[in-house]
């Protein structure tokens, strides 16, 4: 959805106009979700969901804004990324998704993930483009490779820690991959549905999920206060 959703709008704004707003929306979910206090469904995908539009942004401004090749911001982004999981590592301790209890940790949390999404779209951009292997043949690069770290977990020992950040890094350049090959135009080897209702349709499923995560933590709660009860 935030490929589309930033494709969509520089499109129909000016590019600058369309970054501004999305670093200002992506700032205002950061807060909703940090003054949560906890895991509330709606609050933390609305934030990731602006993460991803922001950080689709911000590696196409250093493409097309900057001129910086896919290879160069590739590797710019995934070192950014490695700070992060390093000073992230020292400060805390641990990189555990379990463990991102203070503020402090998930505001580590939320720099991993939106470096994390620059660095997969700047990626994503790289196998279609720079590679010439086309969106969907890079979706399907990527739905292989994902299967890795599934596969490294259950059967050959990986630490579960590592095993969830090498999917996470994955899932970007996967989603971004299929959401320009279902927008673009045909003669960029696209479906041509159009980024504007690319957009809408996974917004719609997104939507669908979180009402269902969100009935399930509601009724979650109810069964653990009948249970103390």
């Amino acid at each position: 959805m935030g490929e589309s959703t930033s494709d969509y709008l520089v499109h129909v704004m000016p590019p600058v106009l369309a970054v501004l707003l999305g670093f200002a929306a992506f700032l205002v979910s950061l807060v909703l979700q940090l003054r949560q206090g906890g895991y509330v469904p709606w609050a933390y995908w609305l934030a990731v969901v602006m993460v991803g539009t922001f950080g689709t942004m911000a590696a196409d401004v250093l493409h097309i804004g900057l001129g910086v090749p896919y290879p160069i911001s590739t590797v710019l982004y995934a070192l950014a990324l490695a700070a992060v999981f390093v000073a992230w590592r020292r400060t805390e301790g641990t990189l555990a998704m379990h463990s991102v209890r203070t503020v402090h940790r998930e505001l580590f949390y939320w720099a991993a993930v939106v470096t994390t999404f620059a660095m997969g779209t700047a990626l994503g951009d790289l196998t279609a483009y720079t590679l010439h292997l086309g969106f969907l043949a890079s979706a399907l690069i990527f739905a292989a490779v994902i299967t890795i770290p599934a596969i490294g977990h259950r059967w050959g020992g990986w630490n579960a820690v590592f095993a969830f950040w090498f999917a996470y890094v994955l899932t970007r350049p996967l989603g971004a991959s299929l959401a320009d090959w279902l927008g673009k135009p045909r003669a960029a080897k696209g479906l041509g549905l159009g980024s504007g209702p690319a957009a809408l349709a996974f917004a719609a499923l997104i939507a669908a999920l979180v009402g269902y995560l969100t009935i399930e933590a509601r009724a979650l709660g109810r069964s653990r206060a009948s249970t103390q009860g």
